[in-house]
């Protein structure tokens, strides 16, 4: 019942993609927040996860989600495991994700509800996001769950070439949702709404 009431948020919120409502409605969303907040897990809005971060809320996954068009087959890259959630919504719609923590505790809970789910297509690391992924470049779709003041170079590298980005861009108050396409060595940016994430902590970040 909670799901059903999330789906019908999500698409009162402009969420049209099936595939990313199914995949929103089939991941249990309230196995990836505390336990004294899984009642409040399907609301849309945000939850502390802990170690200052949180799990965003449901209608920016499924923004961000829908934004990079999924059909499947890609390889995709998330900058900021978090929670896991994110993650796990992509690895129903694509062959297979590549995620970066860089807190151990946040990387070490979401990989036992990976391992729960039998979510085996994802990877995870403990590293400096904004320097992405190289030895496993490149990829077909890349998601940055933090804010940063503008999109790494490193990623925008290791972009696949045609592929799609989503990133929040602008202060560590408020930021744009930004959808970078790549398609014939040419780059394409675009908003996609205003959005509030943590700080996207790193080389080519924000520092701490």
């Amino acid at each position: 019942m909670h799901r059903q009431r999330m789906k019908e948020t999500l698409i009162e919120r402009g969420i049209e993609d099936h595939a990313t409502l199914r995949a929103m409605t089939e991941v249990p969303r309230h196995q990836f927040v505390e336990d004294a907040m899984q009642a409040r897990a399907y609301g849309d809005f945000p939850l502390p996860i802990g170690s200052q971060q949180t799990i965003s809320q449901p209608v920016v996954v499924a923004t961000m989600t829908q934004a990079l068009g999924l059909q499947g087959h890609e390889r995709v890259l998330e900058i900021g495991t978090g929670s896991g959630y994110q993650a796990a919504v992509l690895s129903r719609l694509c062959k297979r994700v590549y995620t970066i923590e860089r807190i151990h505790s946040l990387l070490g809970r979401a990989r036992k509800v990976f391992d729960q789910l039998h979510y085996y297509n994802i990877i995870s690391c403990i590293d400096d996001g904004t320097v992405g992924w190289p030895d496993q470049a490149p990829f077909d779709a890349i998601v940055v769950t933090a804010g940063g003041p503008k999109i790494p170079e490193p990623l925008i590298e290791q972009l696949a070439d045609p592929g799609r980005m989503v990133m929040p861009v602008g202060t560590q108050e408020e930021q744009e949702l930004q959808l970078l396409e790549k398609r014939n060595r040419r780059i394409r940016i675009q908003s996609i709404g205003h959005v509030r994430f943590v700080n996207l902590i790193g080389e080519h970040g924000w520092r701490e």
